[in-house]
């Protein structure tokens, strides 16, 4: 499956301040998990299994939590059984069907 999620933590002491501390530790946990990933300017995209990477994104939620009392989290995902390496293979049949 593959999971795209972004957290924003509020409610803190600096709060109006950038969240770029926050997201990067969300971050760090993700690239440490050892699954495949993916940032841009929205969203973490992670591959994996059901309970692995829901594993991952609790404790990533948890590690930008610590900038505030509240979280948002967002999560769009695409379960799809039997599948692996669609991160990049979505995109390269986009591409292919682009070209031609």
């Amino acid at each position: 499956m593959l999971v795209a999620f972004s957290v924003a933590p509020s409610g803190g002491p600096t709060e109006g301040d950038s969240l770029h501390d926050a997201v990067a530790a969300a971050v760090r946990v993700v690239r440490e998990s050892g699954l495949p990933n993916q940032t841009d300017s929205m969203f973490t995209t992670i591959e994996g299994e059901w309970d692995e990477v829901f594993d991952v994104i609790k404790r990533a939620t948890d590690a930008a939590g610590q900038f505030g009392t509240r979280v948002s989290l967002v999560l769009k995902a695409d379960i799809r059984p039997g599948h692996t390496g669609e991160m990049q293979g979505k995109v390269e049949r986009l591409e292919s069907v682009l070209k031609g």
